[in-house]
């Protein structure tokens, strides 16, 4: 009885291992089961060849193998006239662990999981969020009251009212686009290979990378562009400093972002400037001392929360020379401003423009939108003299 006793204890023990084996298996494969779309789409995007593309375009070589799986899904959620390109083929970072929560109060539809975003762009450096939209316009619920509290001031007396909740929207809609135009020599498509594919890639990025960077910041709302967050009307606090520019003119404004509960400290505060003003602050020296007023400010704001553009802003301007400045926070994970775009780059064959010369001459068509977060959590300084 006794060894019979034991040998029922060890089967009874490895019974509950291999259920406990067996559970943590399957709670595995429902995870990769969740995610395996995503990352399976993504790897067919990774083996995307443009050459490819533009070879179908020239003289109609068969696409096959992961770049006609992507066209393929590509064409079957939106419409395009030519070849539909994934803006992730064109060397795009992630942005990984962004998503748009459910359950936000009315919301026109749920955003889809945080897209690419272009490699050093002033966008991203700023903390904007590029929203990968496949038709439609998307619309960002954003909390516009204020619920007070208050203390009960007699053992009989009520505390404070209820609030009302509301919302402000923030809409990013189709309704401008960028265009890319490429000219390929017949003899480029006839003797270059993936030297070919890297060039289209790296002008195509370039194009679309500088293009949206000026459009965020500076897009004028006519003549085809988004209205940029230094131009549009989303009711930014714009402050005129009017004076040289020093660490204590950024100083003022990040103390207003502190006293509005939009940033807990500088440390999380993100500044674009034109390269003339660190030119100035970095020459500017404290009175007996080697600080210079850059080296007060990167004390303050690290340097990876700058960005120095002469794209994204107007260059200096007037007797002193000033130009513009933005600040920008994104506490509790709201973004200051979003980028939307819609679908995938459409490319498209001019056959006639070159057609005495045998080159190919392409046209990329992309469609964004810009539009800005919270109020609050944007500033921007006018009058910043770099001279």
């Amino acid at each position: 009885m006794g060894e019979m006793d034991a040998e029922y204890r060890a089967n009874e023990t490895r019974y509950r291992a291999a259920l406990i084996t067996e559970d943590s298996e399957r709670r595995d494969a429902g995870k990769d089961l969740e995610t395996r779309s995503d990352r399976e789409y993504a790897e067919l995007v990774d083996k995307f060849e443009l050459r490819q593309v533009a070879l179908f375009l020239d003289e109609g070589a068969k696409i096959d193998g992961a770049t006609a799986e992507v066209i393929a899904e590509m064409r079957s959620k939106n419409g395009y006239r030519g070849v539909p390109i994934p803006y992730a083929a064109l060397s795009l970072e992630t942005r990984a662990g962004e998503t748009i929560a459910s359950g936000v109060p009315a919301p026109k539809m749920t955003a889809p999981i945080i897209d690419r975003l272009f490699p050093q762009s002033v966008a991203s450096i700023m903390g904007g969020r590029l929203i990968s939209i496949g038709q439609g316009s998307e619309e960002y619920p954003l909390t516009a009251s204020s619920v007070t509290a208050g203390w009960q001031a007699t053992e009989t007396g009520a505390v404070a009212g209820p609030t009302v909740y509301s919302t402000a929207q923030r809409t990013v809609a189709p309704n401008n686009t960028l265009g890319i135009q490429m000219k390929i020599t017949r003899k480029a498509l006839k003797q270059s290979g993936d030297a070919l594919e890297q060039a289209v890639r790296r002008d195509m990025n370039g194009a679309i990378a500088q293009a949206m960077d000026a459009a965020v910041f500076q897009g004028t709302g006519a003549s085809g562009q988004p209205s940029g967050l230094l131009v549009g009307s989303y009711g930014i606090t714009s402050t005129a400093v009017a004076a040289a520019a020093t660490w204590a003119a950024f100083r003022s404004a990040i103390v207003r972002f502190l006293v509005a509960n939009a940033a807990n400290s500088p440390g999380e505060v993100k500044l674009l400037i034109r390269p003339e003003i660190f030119d100035k602050m970095d020459g500017s020296l404290i009175t007996n001392t080697a600080v210079s007023e850059w080296d007060r400010m990167i004390a303050n704001i690290p340097a990876g929360n700058i960005a120095m553009s002469s794209n994204a802003l107007a260059a200096p301007t007037g007797t002193p020379a000033a130009s513009t400045a933005l600040l920008t926070t994104d506490i509790g994970g709201v973004p200051p401003f979003f980028v939307g775009l819609f679908g995938g780059i459409d490319l498209i064959r001019d056959p006639f423009s070159d057609a005495a010369s045998g080159g190919l001459r392409l046209t990329g068509l992309a469609t964004m939108d810009v539009s800005a977060g919270r109020a609050p959590q944007l500033q921007i300084l006018t009058g910043v003299q770099s001279a």
